[in-house]
């Protein structure tokens, strides 16, 4: 089952990536203005118009409009004579322009097993694309193009960690095929996980439309900078609910590099099950810790001492979050690297030291 099916048949999350009206504009009316209709009502003056069209003019230079064919799925009859339908299957979704111009940044549910990749720019120009490198984990791709001749627009990054709920944010790419729409909304929340979207979750949270056909668009903010890939929706109808998440862009450029140079992305190995455990202030001197649920056999954290029931409270030194905050950290270091975990077992701290391994791939979506 691929990872947008999979995402559909769940009647939430859904993945973006087969085809979204155009979102209204948000904007609070001003003390003073008229009526409003809600959020969907737009109050803006010239100016604050002006600007959002030139940010929007100069993004759209930098988002493409994607087209995959998939080989044919071969479909008997119930009696097996013989195929009912063998057409190759048309996919859509959306993609940056980044870098020197020559990559295009996308979701890897939008390019998984396609043979062949068409990228249209904004003017219309259609190229072939090869693929690079892919992460299902992060749900992230990167395609080559051959520009000779073109006068491409990479996007410049923005800086997603400073991203705060409420500010505005545009959401651009191909809803339902529509290349080169623009929607606009606000930062709902940031630092999104436990969505089971993808493996490695960090999420940014927004209200502007996006629909399916947005995965692998932008999400930028009001100077036209990226500060997400637009992955996924939550929606029971299919389309939007004002409820959707972006990739950020900081985690995009810890795995493009990887992406980039090697095709896929390297990361830390510890060998453990873990999940979160907190409300220990009273009987330790934490209030938050990671527990160890189980230790796979001839992993690294078995060959350290890591016991089951283990809590794992420090990172070299420095408190964990939560569980997640700790699957990161192992991903980031990458293998063969030693680092020390401040483990309470039994009431008593002790530091151990481990040597990370390699994350095996994870099984194709």
């Amino acid at each position: 089952m691929t990872f947008v099916d999979r995402l559909a048949r769940t009647g939430g999350l859904i993945a973006l990536g087969a085809l979204g009206a155009i979102g209204a504009t948000h904007f609070t009316a001003p003390d003073g203005g008229p009526p409003g209709a809600g959020p969907a009502m737009a109050w803006a003056t010239v100016e604050q118009s002006e600007h959002l069209a030139d940010v929007s003019e100069r993004a759209l230079r930098s988002v493409v409009y994607i087209t995959t064919t998939r080989p044919p799925e071969i479909v008997r009859t119930p009696f097996g004579f013989g195929p009912m339908d063998a057409r190759p299957s048309i996919g859509q979704g959306s993609g940056v322009i980044v870098g020197d111009g020559t990559t295009v940044l996308t979701n890897h549910h939008v390019v998984a097993g396609a043979s062949e990749v068409t990228v249209r720019l904004s003017d219309g120009t259609e190229l072939e694309a090869e693929l690079v490198g892919s992460d299902p984990a992060t749900d992230l791709a990167a395609l080559r193009l051959d520009p000779a001749g073109l006068d491409l627009t990479p996007i410049e990054f923005g800086d997603a960690d400073q991203l705060r709920p409420g500010e505005l944010v545009l959401a651009i790419g191909s809803p339902f095929g529509l290349s080169g729409s623009v929607s606009m909304g606000i930062v709902s929340a940031t630092g999104r996980h436990h969505m089971g979207i993808t493996d490695y979750e960090d999420f940014i949270q927004t209200d502007a439309a996006i629909n399916p056909g947005n995965s692998g668009g932008a999400l930028v903010d009001m100077h036209g900078r990226l500060v997400g890939i637009n992955t996924a929706i939550h929606s029971r109808s299919g389309g939007n609910n004002g409820i959707g998440f972006a990739i950020p862009a900081t985690m995009v450029e810890t795995v493009l590099p990887a992406l980039l140079a090697e095709g896929r992305v390297s990361r830390g190995w510890l060998g453990v099950g873990i999940d979160d455990v907190s409300g220990l202030g009273d009987k330790l001197d934490i209030d938050r810790a990671v527990r160890v649920r189980q230790v796979l056999p001839d992993g690294p954290a078995a060959r350290s001492g890591l016991r089951v029931g283990d809590l794992i409270a420090t990172w070299d030194g420095e408190p964990l979050v939560d569980a997640d905050d700790l699957r990161n950290r192992v991903a980031a270091a990458g293998a063969d690297v030693d680092v020390r975990l401040g483990v309470l077992r039994g009431g008593d701290p002790l530091d151990l030291e481990v040597s990370l391994g390699e994350r095996p791939d994870p099984p194709t979506r």
